[in-house]
């Protein structure tokens, strides 16, 4: 599928209920998220969806051969072109259905990726698509010629005549990997150095993460007044957006807009991707956005909470939760949401909409940040004895090193502390 081609691709899609899957999710709720995942790509227009119960997969197929008939006649009556599997299918299983239904397949990890090539924007989050995609197909190479497999010639040392076609495909991929994984050090590497630049403008980072279509990027704008695509879609923000922003007490602190989480994301996406989530690695504060009117939101809370524990976020980071969307609440259930809310003072209820407890918001950000401590870096010069003598004294000092340039200081404080300091 090409994406740049402006044909509109019809595209169906089905989600497997398996019966023998103890993590079974609501297969209704699945059926619409796979949906919205497909709308993520303009190109595709949705012709109808299907929840097929399955008591286990087949192995050669997925599906009993009387569903694909059946699913068969209904691909061809509505002119479909793509079929789009919401859960893996093999390799073997993708190649059997194409044959089969004769349209394209993809499944959940291949739509996923597809639609992070469509977003990336950095030159980061290029690379790691590229990569994750490169991974994927890898795993997708299928043997079609098992009898050919030991070719005459050759020691297998050096690919030649006994190689056979997917070795071959396997080794290029390798070698493509090898380049990426080059490439992103380097990208990865002034990214580092564009941070430590930034650690000096001593702003504290507030990482806004939360499943996909959360709100994050209405609140974003909201709270920025930059204009970043909020579309009700999943997947619109794929690379970190960042912005400043003056909180009540005149401070200024970086919003970092990230990728929304999502159920099943496969693990290999998971760890290309980190690096589209880093800035919550280094964040001074994270808020966790979500969708308190969705159905499953406890649910998806809970994904996100261990994708955030896979990519080792630091437990001592303040976070704090925002119930968003209370607009779409009404009467008792929007009371019983604000009164919850309210018993927890790292919750808050609130509508990027509408603006509502958003300012109650603000100042808890404000209060987590002056009493959150970051370690830095400070030289002082020999003739900066009052200063140095002032840290040491309030217990701000971890470590000291004499240098020619003067006294070389790690100190861990917060912003409160910093800008005592600087009045000094």
């Amino acid at each position: 599928m090409n994406e740049h081609d402006a044909h509109v691709t019809r595209a169906w899609v089905l989600h497997p209920d398996i019966k023998s899957d103890r993590d079974r999710r609501d297969a209704a709720m699945a059926l619409d998220e796979a949906v919205s995942l497909a709308h993520a790509l303009p190109e595709l227009e949705v012709v109808g969806a299907d929840v097929v119960s399955l008591p286990k997969p087949q192995p050669g197929m997925l599906f009993g051969s009387g569903k694909i008939e059946e699913l068969g006649q209904r691909i061809k009556a509505n002119d479909v072109e793509l079929v789009l599997i919401d859960g893996p299918v093999t390799p073997v299983q993708q190649r059997n259905l194409e044959k089969e239904w004769k349209v394209k397949l993809l499944d959940r990890t291949g739509l996923i990726l597809e639609i992070f090539s469509d977003r990336a924007a950095t030159r980061e989050g290029v690379l790691q698509v590229e990569m994750a995609a490169l991974s994927y197909q890898r795993t997708r190479l299928v043997r079609a010629w098992t009898h050919l497999e030991r070719q005459r010639g050759g020691l297998g040392f050096v690919g030649g005549p006994g190689e056979t076609q997917i070795e071959a495909d396997r080794r290029a991929i390798d070698e493509q990997l090898v380049r990426l994984r080059r490439q992103l050090e380097k990208v990865v590497k002034t990214r580092e150095l564009h941070r430590k630049a930034r650690a000096k403008v001593p702003f504290p980072i507030v990482a806004l993460v939360g499943y996909t279509n959360a709100g994050k990027s209405t609140l974003f704008n909201r709270l920025t007044g930059a204009e970043v695509m909020a579309k009700d879609m999943l997947f619109a923000t794929l690379d970190p957006t960042m912005r400043s922003v003056r909180l009540p007490t005149g401070a200024d602190v970086i919003l970092s807009d990230t990728v929304g989480f999502i159920s099943d994301l496969p693990t290999e996406l998971v760890a290309s991707f980190r690096a589209t989530l880093e800035e919550v690695l280094v964040a001074d504060v994270i808020v966790h956005v979500r969708d308190i009117s969705h159905p499953e939101t406890e649910e998806q809370a809970e994904d996100v909470r261990t994708i955030m524990d896979g990519l080792g976020v630091d437990e001592r980071t303040p976070q704090v939760e925002l119930w968003n969307k209370m607009d779409r609440l009404e009467g008792e259930e929007a009371d019983a949401a604000r009164l919850r809310a309210g018993r927890d003072d790292a919750v808050f209820a609130v509508s990027a909409l509408t603006g509502e407890g958003l300012d109650e918001f603000l100042e808890a950000v404000t209060t987590a940040l002056g009493e959150e401590k970051r370690e830095e870096q400070l030289v002082l010069g020999y003739d900066q004895g009052r200063q140095r003598a002032w840290l040491f004294e309030k217990g701000l000092v971890e470590q000291e090193a004499q240098t020619e340039h003067g006294y070389e200081l790690t100190l861990r404080w917060s912003a409160k502390d910093r800008a005592k300091f600087e009045s000094l």
